[in-house]
């Protein structure tokens, strides 16, 4: 898994350097799955249920899942892109939340959180732990910052299959749910609300938007839960949180 982390990795990676205003989201996806299956590959999200395109691209009032299409970056828009890669039959899930060119303090801010609300999720990945604690670790921080977080999509297991068992909410109650045991593989990905946390799904049966029109952002990792601790396997070389250096994988799991 750490070796599909680390082409989903690599490939979310360049696209953040290459989103710019006037690219067109589908040209991101063009983009995501030749860098994909130049390393041997194969994009998850490519005919999942009928989902057309390698990754989602969400802009601004568009939490995730968001087709990408005719849609042209404009300076000022705030970008998440979701991405999954099945590499020998094993799947990693990562997504993140960019700027296009400049953007404003409350869409900065509302990035910031967003990210340490997934790092404070993180660190509560440890051995005799309880789901819950996963959820209220991110409700609690990102409700202290006035925003809202999304009821209706949850985080999830990931291994074979991108979507199994457990389901895993943003929101919960501490030291309540399944205990949390070494081996157990997460994909845990906030996703927070400038407003209400309520969304609505459009016509086109995919793309999920804030239904107050305001902003939404999400930040998403595969985790394994180890004897040592959370390790990442999806990390990155660009926009990560300072935090991740303590959540590296062993060398052997890297190699």
């Amino acid at each position: 898994m750490r070796r599909s982390g680390k082409v989903t990795a690599k490939v979310l990676g360049d696209l953040m350097r290459a989103a710019k205003p006037g690219m067109t989201t589908r040209q991101l996806d063009e983009l995501a799955e030749s860098g994909i299956r130049s390393m041997g590959g194969v994009p998850t999200f490519k005919g999942y249920h009928g989902y057309p395109c390698s990754i989602c691209t969400s802009a601004n009032e568009e939490v995730v899942h968001g087709i990408p299409g005719d849609y042209v970056l404009r300076e000022g828009d705030l970008l998440s892109i979701d991405i999954g890669t099945t590499l020998d039959g094993y799947v990693s899930d990562s997504a993140v939340t960019i700027p296009i060119g400049e953007v404003g303090e409350n869409a900065k801010r509302l990035m910031r959180v967003t990210q340490e609300c997934l790092m404070r999720g993180i660190a509560q990945m440890l051995k005799g732990k309880r789901l819950g604690d996963i959820g209220h670790a991110v409700q609690e921080h990102a409700e202290a910052h006035g925003y809202g977080v999304v009821r209706e999509l949850v985080g999830h297991g990931v291994g074979t299959k991108m979507h199994e068992e457990p389901q895993v909410p943003n929101y919960g109650r501490a030291g309540s749910g399944l205990e949390l045991r070494s081996g157990l593989v997460l994909a845990i990905e906030p996703m927070i609300t400038e407003g209400h946390y309520s969304v609505e799904t459009l016509k086109d049966g995919w793309t999920v938007v804030t239904a107050d029109g305001k902003l939404a952002a999400h930040f998403e990792h595969t985790i394994a839960i180890t004897d040592d601790g959370p390790k990442i396997l999806t990390l990155r070389d660009i926009g990560e949180h300072p935090d991740v250096a303590k959540y590296r994988p062993k060398e052997e799991m890297a190699a």
